[in-house]
């Protein structure tokens, strides 16, 4: 797990945190071509950045965080998808203070599974399976707050047979990377918060990034990794 830093000043967007977690990233991944994989959609633009620096593939691990119906952005869990197999995560700490949590968990879930396979067909289109077996990944996202998000990517991957997985974010709050550290083979971020309220107050500008944007950044790696 990286050590604690002092606070730095606030990314400007998603493209300086990109160039600030590929700059972290360059000495952990020396001489290694990484797959380098989002999570969408917030995600995609950090990665991207990474993978140009890198000249290295650019795809996306789709995942969806499971919520609390009256509070859905507090996770009971999460989904995640890689070639068709969808692995889950349960955070046990929220799940213990909801009142008939695996009724409650499935039927959200399942709404969540639908969205999840809509984007994957929105983002990745022709662009074929997504093979990781014997891969070294860097699982990236904009910012970790719980980790259950991160984690169910983490666990897809495992499944699919990557050799090795690095997760990156340019923040994590809380106790997220001790957490995320546990299933990972390496944390690697700037920035370690553990007072930050949440992941928008690390940016100056947080806005959300539109499914078209995903598509865009996703088509223009592919085009450079493609050559002349």
């Amino acid at each position: 797990m990286p050590t604690p830093q002092p606070e730095p000043e606030r990314y400007t967007d998603r493209e300086d945190a990109g160039r600030q977690l590929a700059a972290a990233l360059q000495p952990r991944l020396a001489g290694v071509r990484p797959l380098i994989l989002a999570l969408p959609r917030g995600g995609v633009p950090v990665a991207g950045v990474i993978a140009d620096a890198f000249g290295a593939p650019l795809d996306v691990v789709l995942v969806r965080k499971v919520g609390v119906p009256q509070y859905p952005e507090l996770a009971m869990g999460a989904i995640a998808s890689i070639g068709g197999t969808i692995e889950t995560v349960r955070n046990a700490e929220v799940l213990a203070g909801v009142r008939d949590a695996e009724t409650v968990f499935s039927a959200v879930a399942e709404r969540e599974r639908a969205e999840l396979l809509r984007r994957e067909q929105l983002y990745r289109q022709d662009m074929g399976p997504l093979l990781v077996e014997g891969e070294t990944v860097v699982l990236v996202d904009d910012g970790v707050a719980t980790g259950a998000t991160m984690l169910a990517g983490v666990a897809a991957l495992r499944k699919a047979g990557a050799a090795r997985i690095v997760a990156a974010a340019p923040v994590f709050l809380g106790s997220g990377a001790q957490v995320v550290s546990e299933q990972v083979d390496e944390v690697v971020s700037p920035w370690l918060a553990p007072n930050l309220p949440a992941v928008g107050s690390a940016y100056e500008a947080f806005g959300q990034v539109p499914d078209e944007e995903v598509r865009r950044l996703l088509l223009e790696a592919r085009g450079r990794s493609l050559g002349p």
